[in-house]
């Protein structure tokens, strides 16, 4: 069968995959008929963490750093795609740890914690191996900086 999309004929937006979008994006729907790609919020980021992600749409890549939600993105985003006045918080997403902390393997490591100006990442000490890292979700922010300070990216931000 031919793939008549790959083919260019169906036109129109493409739906790119679920992806985490800047701070105060519209849900997901209303934000891919909103966002016109004109990348002006990836320019505006000080941070530099907003890249051009599936169909071109802005999406956050925590590998580059943190979101520290200075809202320069939603202010510079004309069609309102980005807008804090619809969203009582800049976004639901925080930070999940996974097995592969070095902690689980029984390896000494803070770093992440180190990097959480929120301090929601708190290391419960424990008999016999090294203190395992807990995520307080009330004081996490899903800000990021946890995510490339750790060594073996045992850490993602997810909703």
């Amino acid at each position: 069968m031919v793939d008549l999309a790959r083919r260019g004929f169906f036109r129109g937006r493409p739906r790119p995959k679920a992806e985490i979008r800047p701070p105060w994006a519209l849900a997901e729907a209303a934000f891919i008929d909103a966002c016109t790609r004109c990348n002006d919020c990836l320019g505006a980021c000080p941070e530099a963490i907003l890249i051009a992600g599936d169909g071109g749409y802005p999406t956050v890549d925590f590998r580059r750093g943190e979101c520290t939600f200075c809202g320069d993105c939603a202010r510079t985003c004309q069609p309102m795609a980005l807008n804090p006045e619809t969203q009582s918080s800049p976004w639901p997403y925080k930070a999940v740890i996974s097995p592969a902390c070095l902690p689980h393997k029984g390896v000494e490591c803070r770093v992440c914690g180190d990097f959480c100006d929120a301090r929601a990442i708190r290391f419960q000490p424990r008999l016999g191996g090294s203190p395992l890292p807990e995520i307080d979700h009330e004081q996490c922010s899903g800000c990021g900086a946890c995510v490339a300070a750790c060594p073996t990216q045992a850490i993602a931000i997810q909703q």
